[in-house]
């Protein structure tokens, strides 16, 4: 008897989906962002909506704080210097989990450094659009420190502290349509 596997390859819907980040500001509140543009391709197995692989790419330059200097600020040097390095990426090297939940392991690259990260996943649920499209959702969230990709700028306060904590925690919701 001759088994088949078959994987399913979903792409990301990014004027459905969303990538976003939040940092610590003046040691007392946290400072929220996205990024615009992004692109990506999950793949699953034969059943089941669990991924086997996720690679995703960030344009950089679409970073949005909804404020213009801090914007621009966070493109420069100091911070994503989009200039050199206008991508984001990650491609998983591993995936586990089953049900709803699942953790991806993989390479994430900010700035030319890439270091092992794991996200935390969540299947949202599956549906066919109006359009006929079959969609996947899926919530994912993981921490960073961003001095691990050579994001260093920091400022001291009169106060005592520094103007950025060191962690990011980065949220995804994804909405990914099957690609026929």
């Amino acid at each position: 008897m001759e088994t088949t596997t078959t994987s399913r390859t979903y792409a990301i819907d990014p004027a459905h989906s969303e990538v976003g980040f939040a940092v610590r500001h003046l040691m007392i509140s946290k400072v929220r962002g996205y990024f615009t543009g992004f692109t990506g391709k999950i793949t699953l197995g034969p059943t089941g909506e669990v991924p086997t692989k996720i690679e995703a790419s960030i344009d950089a330059t679409t970073v949005s704080t909804r404020q213009d200097k801090r914007d621009v600020h966070l493109k420069s040097a100091d911070f994503f210097d989009t200039d050199k390095y206008p991508r984001i990426t990650f491609i998983s090297t591993s995936v586990t989990g089953s049900g709803s939940e699942f953790a991806a392991t993989g390479d994430l690259t900010i700035r030319d450094v890439t270091k092992s990260v794991t996200l935390k996943g969540e299947v949202g649920g599956t549906t066919t659009d109006p359009w006929g499209n079959f969609r996947v959702g899926y919530s994912v969230t993981t921490r960073i420190n961003r001095k691990d990709f050579g994001v260093n700028f920091n400022a001291p306060l009169e106060t005592g502290g520094v103007m950025l904590g060191d962690d990011v925690d980065i949220t995804i919701e994804i909405s990914a349509t099957q690609e026929k």
